[in-house]
């Protein structure tokens, strides 16, 4: 059998380990400081093929050194917070563990029932660091011991699963009781509709739930007075790579940075002769980041098995018997042509992240100016966490002064008039 592409990886050698599927696991529970940011304003020089750079080296250019370092000790800001709600067995666990948890789509058939609250940080990057509420589907809103408010003030976005392949009737009921109480309390919730297990439908089933859930929802709304209410509505499945895609448009949502990210992508494929780039975490498979040409669902599902190519082939020749860890560092870099002329291209970014670019194998020819340019662009995202760590020491410094002027030395707070 014939392979439709052909594979380059250049990674330090070491002794073999052939648990890919515990080592893997294992890196997908790691956890990281995390890192807020804003958006700033950033100088990015890159060059394209008019510019004096015909020829540069291979590889890196320049030290690494630096651009590791994105988490903040003085950081205390509050995780962004991500509820997933829903009915009964509508598949909230599921998606959970496939997306954060490295869990086989199969696996998850044997998962017992929420019967609470689980809440869990997920901190595989300096970008998705956030925290995940799983609530089970039998929560009651009008029951005076669930204190809504106080979950709802902190919430970035909620996530409302609904199962396609069910009576959605009560789900939608349900959808509108949510929907509202948790705009009273933050009208800046971002709210998000997966309409899940869509694996078994066709095509034009699909669509056609899309369309009718999406419009009695609206409806219901509407007639509550709240067309105000933007509600973003996904077709998503375990079994593919659906569920990765919703979950990265919602977590793209909680990145003040985004902006910024989208620019520097947008101004580093313009001068690398390159197609399309995507800004990927490596754990859980999300992209944080794209340039502004669509995504197709085809090149996304590329982008997700070359990055299982190389942690695995990582897995196994990058890591010494002795070390643990993760097998993704500062070397790992693959090249995969494919088929049809075009060329994927993955260089690491930071411990966390990894770029991941389309081109054609002419363009790929002046690969010395790629890697000049993604070594600007490399830079540029450093820049942006500095900057950001800059205003959280200050802001952090300029609260302990103030607390500290409040006080006075035997520990007695006392209040200025």
């Amino acid at each position: 059998m014939a392979w439709p592409y052909q594979v380059t990886m250049c990674k330090s050698l070491a002794a073999s380990s052939d648990e890919i599927s515990q080592t893997r696991r294992m890196t997908s529970e790691r956890k990281y400081n995390e890192v807020d940011g804003e958006n700033e304003a950033l100088s990015f020089d890159c060059y394209d093929d008019d510019d004096d750079f015909d020829t540069f080296p291979d590889g890196d250019c320049g030290s690494d050194e630096g651009v590791l370092g994105f988490s903040d000790p003085f950081s205390s800001e509050v995780k962004p917070r991500i509820l997933l709600m829903g009915l009964r067995r509508s598949g909230k666990s599921s998606i959970q563990k496939v997306v954060f948890h490295k869990m086989s789509p199969n696996e998850t058939l044997f998962l017992e029932s929420t019967n609470k609250i689980c809440r869990e940080d997920v901190s595989n990057s300096s970008f998705v660091s956030f925290q995940i509420w799983d609530f089970p589907g039998q929560i009651d809103f009008f029951d005076p011991t669930f204190d809504y408010e106080m979950i709802f003030r902190g919430t970035g976005a909620l996530i409302f699963v609904i199962d396609s392949q069910d009576d959605y009737v009560e789900a939608l009921s349900r959808l509108h009781l949510t929907v509202t109480r948790a705009y009273k309390v933050n009208p800046d919730i971002n709210f998000e509709v997966f309409i899940h297990k869509v694996d078994g439908l066709s095509d034009d089933h699909k669509i056609e739930k899309q369309r009718d859930i999406h419009k009695r929802a609206s409806d219901d709304l509407a007639d509550a007075g709240l067309e105000r209410i933007h509600l973003s509505f996904y077709l998503t499945s375990i079994y593919d790579h659906s569920i990765f895609e919703a979950f990265s448009k919602v977590v793209q949502k909680l990145i003040p940075q985004l902006p910024t990210l989208e620019n520097l992508l947008n101004i580093f494929i313009s001068n690398s002769g390159i197609e399309k780039a995507f800004l990927f975490d490596v754990v859980s498979k999300i992209y944080i980041a794209t340039d502004s040409c669509p995504v197709d669902m085809q090149t996304y599902e590329l982008c997700c098995d070359m990055i299982d190519v190389v942690i695995d082939i990582s897995c196994i020749y990058g890591l010494t018997g002795d070390e643990v860890g993760t097998p993704y560092d500062k070397e790992s870099m693959a090249i995969i042509h494919l088929n049809n002329t075009t060329v994927m291209y993955l260089k690491e970014v930071t411990k966390f992240l990894a770029l991941v670019c389309f081109l054609r194998e002419e363009s790929f020819e002046r690969i010395g100016l790629i890697d000049y340019n993604f070594h600007c662009f490399k830079k540029a995202i450093e820049e942006v966490f500095d900057m950001r760590l800059k205003v959280q020491r200050s802001r952090k410094l300029l609260s302990q002064r103030r607390w500290s002027r409040q006080t006075v030395p035997n520990g007695t707070q006392v209040h200025p008039h």
